[in-house]
Order: structure tokens, then C-alpha cells, then sequence
């Protein structure tokens, strides 16, 4: 009996000292000294846990004897091991650093900002697609950019020709010609070269893409009212990359791509070359086609050469030759009679070269040339019409940036030479030639931990159009580990010339010269204000980001074409204001392997003249976006997707259908290849279901405003090879 109870007393207090183990701590952000709210503390091996309370406070309680690994995680932060032997006497409650994790997000250097800090401490808002996200949508479509860039919040792809499918980007509600393309910051799409740019460009050489939504003209100078769009190349690593991705569709479309890349200490290239091909494909069977019959090769060769370790030298050419005809099928198959006769005929070459050098100065200093020239040459046929012109353009640049710590700084000088000339074809040439002659400075300031300033300042000069003065600023808020802010504005400005989406809908048949001694810029003012909250649910097993925007921009004196006498066309700046503001919502939720990625648009564009309000047209107030996707890492990816867009006002005064696009994808991984399956817009919605395209007769069809996909359900599959 003496012996029951001796063994009982022990237990019990053995129970006892098991359950007086405890540990205090206080988890703070290691940079800023704020609590990390929410915060968990875990022994590992055991189910003992807590989590930190408002004020970053946690206690573990039952901690058994013995040496134990206490594990300390949030989401955004680097995970944290303690290693203790118990029982431990805490004379106090211990502080513990939680740095920010320095995960894909956060290390990605935007290079549009011309900032060297990551994507975490710009002040400016930047959108990027990169990596996995990149590679999903060239899936979709290898040959062009038009699937990567339409799938984003706040942007909309408005095709201007039914029959030949070119298109064009707009970014909250303002037009194509308001959004800047640049090419590893040389702007290489603008003016006549602008109206077949997103068809031209492949995504698979590209390491980035990144998104400015809003004035962005102090950047880059004129032409980024609506925002920029930035493609970044891939550049060589020391290992070995060799790449091919051959796709097909049952359109009858064929796209080849490869891509090398290689690199040692003194010298490294990369090679990207492409082919597509595409039978004219009419789903409707309404004898107009679709898709165009097209043939396209595509050849960028890169050079890198690395003099010394503060000096680099890229040296690369960019090449697209290309020719499409779209109209009646029975024309395109060599079929035409009397009636069958209406066709639409690019044929495009596109050759420009890019140099830039970069040299270190110390620590800090850094300086940078760049130089383009461009030359691309378009020839349109239609039936009794012709168009053939020939843009020729460069783009240099010299700055000298100095990146502090706390202060980082960049300085530059800038020409930009654009320089078209028409074959004559028509009765009045469309000739122009535009200098500009620009200055620009920038700062980042980091005040503090919780508040970042980025400010900026250009002054540009046209030749014919006088000066231009753009200021920016903006800030980045870090109100504690789970909200940040950033709020910006800034002005803008376009050049007017002759490449507008109005025009290219027409062939720029009529369409009369710009006059340098009546048009004048185009200016804007524009500002954004976004909120980010992250945070982890469910004992971190869910995480959980939304970030809400709200945009605004003014354009004054717009440019519009506004028919005349004798039937013709003529730009005018016409008295008044266009606006565009709203609002978009991106909410993302993580779950093991599943990632559900959810958006919404609210875009209001209204054109004010005359005392009147008139909305934009080709503009969806309302737009939803919706992503699932399953992904087993190195194994499986699987994606369905949904995008609705809502009823949008056409020029001819009437309003389109609202509709809804579907798509599911899925790739098998293996170690050196993978091959996908992608079922586009599986539920087939097209606007020949729904609405009518075109008036008139086939022989000469008067097309309405395409604002929904004509192609319908297309279903593509392919394979890629990683050797």
C-alpha cells in the first residue's frame, strides 16, 4: 500500500512540474519593431501551441522537460527555430525577430521604376507576371502576348479588325494608343509600329512582364497615360538553357519555339526563334473569317559581354516578318467570284536593335547607355485600297543613378526620334516627323520604416507641339506586417498622330494628315490609392491576400477622329474631357496544393463634351475573373478559369451582350519535358452567336466594333522539351 501511494505521489508531482513549464515571448518585425499579430509558436513533435495576440505577445504552456525546438512562423516571414532545455527559468519574456521572408514576391527587382530595390519597398504600384503564372499563359497562346495581358484586372484587349484580328491593349477604360509598350525599357511599339504589337510579340523569351497602371509618362515620357507595359527579356545563367515548346490547335494552327541561353565569365548570349502558322479558320460559317491565314517568323538573337565585374554590354536584335490575310474564305482559299471578293491583307516586317551598357562607379554609382533603332514597314490591301508605310525611330538614353540605402537617386537625358513616311497611295500623305528631346530625375527616399517616397520629374520637348512639364510621386505605407498602402499620381501626355484604334478600324481609308498648327498634346492628370492585406487563416493552413485599388485619370482636349467634308476623316482635339475612374479588387487564397485567385473591375470612362456625358465606348463597367488552380509541384498543373464581362456601349449607338469565357488547362511534368492540353473558351461564346458583325453585303461588309471573342471555343495541345 506504502508503495501505491509513494508511486501515485510521484506521478502526481511529476504531472505538476509538466504542467508549470511555460514560456514567454514577444514576436516583432525584425526591421520595423512592430508586433506580428497573429503570429504562431509551436513545439515541434508536439500539438502545444499559441498564437501572438494584438501586441505580439504569446505564451506556451505544458511544455514537457527535456530539450525542446520551439518553431515561430507567419506568413511573409522567414520561419524561426528556438532550441531550449526545460525545465527553464525565464527571468523575463524573450524578444523575438521575425525577418521578412524573402520569398519569390518580394525578391523580384522592377526594373521600370529604374529602382535596384525589390517589388516590397517600391512606392509605386507595379504588377508583375513571372515565373509559373508566365509559363500557364503562354500556353494558352505561345504566339502572342494577348492571353498574358488580358487575364489581368483592370486591362482589356479591344480587337479592332473582324476579319484580320488585330488588336489592341486597354488599360481602366482609355484606349490602345494611352498605353506605353516598351521592350526592356526601349519603346520599340509605339506609333505605326502599334497597331500589330500585341500580335507580334511572343511571351516565350520573356523573363517578366510589368504592369503601371496609371500616368506613367515621367518614367519613359510620352504615351503612358493609361500606363506602361514593361517585357522583360531572359538574360544567360552560368547553367545551360535549351528550351523547346511546339504547340498546335485545332484551328489548324501551328506555333515552334526555342530558346538558348548561355553564359560564362566574359561572355553569354541567348537565342530565341519562332515560327506560326495558321489556316484561315471561320467558326460562324458565316463565310468571314476569324482567324486570319497567317505565316510569321520571329528571330531575336542577344549578346552579353562581361568586360569586368562593374561592367556589362547587351547587344541584341529583335526581327518579326510576317503576313496575314483575313475576309472572305472563299478569297483566301483562291476561290473568289463577283461575291466572294472582300479581303484584308498585312504583310509586316519589323526589325529593330537594342544596346545598352551598364557601369558601376563604387559602391553606389552607376551609369547607363541605351540606344534603339527601329525600322518597321506595313503594307495594307483591301479591296480598291492600299496602305504602305514606313516607320523609322530611335530611342537613346543616358543616366547616372546613385543607390543609397536611404536615398537612391537616378538622372538622364533622352532623344527620341519617330519618322513616318507613306508610299503615295493616297491623295494627302500621312508624313510626319516627331523629335523628342526629354529630362528626367527621380528619387527614392526611404523616411522610415513604415514610409517610403518615390518622386519624379520630366520635362520633354516636341518638335511642332512645345513642352511638356510631369511631375510624380508617390508613397508606400507599411502600416504593420499584414497592411500596406501605396498612394500615387502624377501627369501625362500624347503626341497625336494618325495611329489610333478609330483609324486602324477603317484602314486608315480618309483618314487626313495630323495638323501640327491645329492639334496639340493630349494631356492628363491621374492618381491611385491601393490597400494589400495578407494574413494566414486556420492555424496557417490557408493563406489569404486582397488588395483593392481605386483609380482615377483626367484627359483633356482629347484626340478623336470626327468625319468631314468630301467623306473623309480628320483628327481634331475636341473641347471637353474624357475620365476614366474605378475601382479592382484582386483576392488570392492558398490552400496545400490549390490556389483560388479571384478579381473584379468596376470601370466608369465618360467622355464630357458640350456640357454633355456621354460613356465610353468598347468599355465593360463590370468585369469578374476567377482562377483555380491545383498545382503538384513537378508533377501536375491543373487550371479552370471564368471571365465575364459586362454589356458595353458600341460607336454606332447601340450596346453589346454581356457573355462569359471559359478555360481549363492541364499539364503532366516530368524532369525534361511536359506536355498540356488547353480547352479555350470551352462554353463557346462569340459574338457571331450572339450579335451581328457586320452590315451590308459580304462583297462589302461595313463591320461593327468587335467587343466579344469571334474565334469561339479553340482547343490547343502541346509539348515542351527543357534539354
Amino acid at each position: 500500500m506504502k508503495k501505491i501511494i509513494l508511486s501515485l505521489l510521484t506521478l502526481f508531482i511529476t504531472t505538476l512540474a509538466f504542467a508549470q513549464n511555460t514560456w514567454k515571448a514577444h514576436i516583432l518585425e525584425e526591421e520595423t519593431k512592430n508586433p506580428v499579430v497573429g503570429a504562431s509558436a509551436k513545439i515541434k513533435g508536439t500539438a502545444i501551441g499559441a498564437q501572438a495576440d494584438e501586441k505580439g505577445f504569446l505564451t506556451l504552456t505544458n511544455i514537457p522537460d527535456g530539450t525542446q525546438t520551439i518553431i515561430i512562423s507567419f506568413v511573409g516571414f522567414e520561419e524561426k527555430t528556438i532550441t531550449l532545455k526545460f525545465p527553464f527559468i525565464q527571468t523575463s519574456v524573450e524578444e523575438v525577430l521575425l525577418e521578412v521572408s524573402e520569398d519569390e514576391l518580394e525578391t523580384v527587382t522592377i526594373s521600370s521604376t529604374r529602382s535596384s530595390r525589390s517589388i516590397k519597398d517600391i512606392p509605386t504600384r507595379v504588377e508583375f507576371i513571372a515565373g509559373e503564372e508566365l509559363e500557364e499563359k503562354a500556353n494558352m497562346k505561345p504566339g502572342d502576348i494577348r492571353m498574358v495581358l488580358s487575364e489581368s484586372t483592370g486591362i482589356q484587349t479591344q480587337q479592332t479588325s473582324a476579319t484580320s484580328a488585330n488588336a489592341a491593349i486597354r488599360i481602366q477604360g482609355l484606349d490602345g494608343r494611352y498605353t506605353q509598350i516598351l521592350k526592356d525599357g526601349f519603346p520599340l511599339y509605339a506609333g505605326a509600329a502599334s497597331g500589330l504589337g500585341l500580335l507580334q510579340i511572343p511571351p516565350l523569351d520573356l523573363k517578366q512582364i510589368e504592369l503601371i497602371k496609371g500616368s506613367a509618362s515621367t518614367l519613359y515620357g510620352g504615351g503612358a497615360i493609361a500606363g506602361l507595359v514593361n517585357l522583360i527579356s531572359k538574360t544567360p545563367n552560368l547553367e545551360r538553357e535549351l528550351s523547346f515548346h511546339f504547340d498546335g490547335t485545332d484551328a489548324l494552327g501551328l506555333s515552334l519555339n526555342g530558346f538558348y541561353g548561355k553564359r560564362n565569365e566574359k561572355i553569354g548570349t541567348t537565342l530565341f526563334a519562332s515560327y506560326q502558322n495558321n489556316s484561315a479558320y471561320d467558326p460562324a460559317g458565316i463565310d468571314l473569317s476569324a482567324i486570319p491565314k497567317s505565316e510569321k517568323f520571329t528571330f531575336n538573337p542577344r549578346l552579353f559581354l562581361y568586360p569586368s565585374k562593374r561592367t556589362n554590354i547587351v547587344f541584341g536584335v529583335n526581327t518579326t516578318f510576317e503576313d496575314r490575310i483575313g475576309g472572305d474564305m472563299h478569297y483566301i482559299d483562291g476561290n473568289a467570284d463577283a461575291t466572294h471578293t472582300y479581303f484584308e491583307q498585312n504583310k509586316t516586317e519589323r526589325v529593330s536593335t537594342q544596346l545598352s551598357l551598364d557601369h558601376a562607379f563604387g559602391k553606389c554609382g552607376h551609369f547607363t547607355f541605351k540606344n534603339s533603332i527601329s525600322y518597321f514597314n506595313r503594307k495594307l490591301n483591301t479591296p480598291g485600297y492600299g496602305f504602305n508605310g514606313t516607320q523609322y525611330s530611335t530611342f537613346t538614353e543616358a543616366n547616372y543613378a546613385n543607390h543609397g540605402e536611404v536615398i537612391e537617386w537616378v538622372g538622364g537625358l533622352n532623344l527620341w526620334t519617330d519618322r513616318f513616311r507613306e508610299k503615295a497611295q493616297t491623295s494627302a500623305l500621312r508624313n510626319y516627323e516627331q523629335i523628342t528631346i526629354g529630362a528626367f530625375l527621380q528619387a527614392n527616399w526611404k523616411a522610415n520604416n513604415w514610409l517610403n517616397i518615390e518622386t519624379g520629374v520630366r520635362a520633354d520637348h516636341v518638335n511642332e507641339y512645345g513642352f511638356a512639364f510631369l511631375p510624380r510621386v508617390s508613397a508606400l505605407f507599411k502600416v504593420s506586417p499584414k497592411v500596406t498602402s501605396r498612394l500615387g499620381g502624377g501627369l501625362g501626355y500624347k503626341a497625336p498622330t494618325i495611329f489610333t484604334e478609330d483609324s486602324e478600324r477603317i484602314q486608315y481609308r480618309n483618314v487626313l494628315p495630323i495638323n501640327s498648327q491645329v492639334n496639340v498634346l493630349e494631356k492628363s492628370y491621374g492618381a491611385n490609392w491601393d490597400i494589400n492585406y495578407r494574413t494566414a487563416l486556420f492555424n496557417d493552413k490557408v493563406s489569404f491576400t486582397i488588395n483593392h485599388l481605386f483609380f482615377f485619370t483626367h484627359l483633356k482636349n482629347p484626340l478623336q477622329l470626327i468625319p468631314v467634308t468630301g467623306g473623309n476623316y480628320q483628327f481634331i482635339n475636341v473641347p471637353g474631357n474624357l475620365e476614366s475612374k474605378g475601382t479592382e479588387t484582386n483576392v488570392k487564397l492558398g490552400y496545400e496544393d490549390f490556389k483560388l485567385f479571384l478579381g473584379y473591375t468596376y470601370t466608369d470612362a465618360h467622355q464630357h463634351r458640350n456640357g454633355a456625358q456621354v460613356a465610353n465606348p468598347l468599355t465593360a463597367k463590370h468585369r469578374v475573373n476567377a482562377v483555380l488552380m491545383y498545382e503538384l509541384e513537378d508533377e501536375w498543373k491543373i487550371g479552370l478559369e471564368a471571365y465575364t464581362f459586362s454589356k458595353q456601349l458600341l460607336n454606332d449607338g447601340t450596346t453589346g451582350k454581356n457573355y462569359l469565357i471559359t478555360g481549363f488547362m492541364a499539364e503532366k511534368l516530368w524532369k525534361r519535358f511536359s506536355i498540356y492540353i488547353n480547352f479555350e473558351n470551352f462554353l463557346d461564346a462569340r459574338q457571331t452567336r450572339f450579335d451581328t458583325i457586320y452590315t451590308g453585303t459580304l462583297s462589302n461588309p461595313q463591320f461593327r466594333d468587335i467587343y466579344a471573342p469571334l474565334d469561339g471555343f479553340v482547343m490547343n495541345g502541346g509539348i515542351k522539351f527543357r534539354l
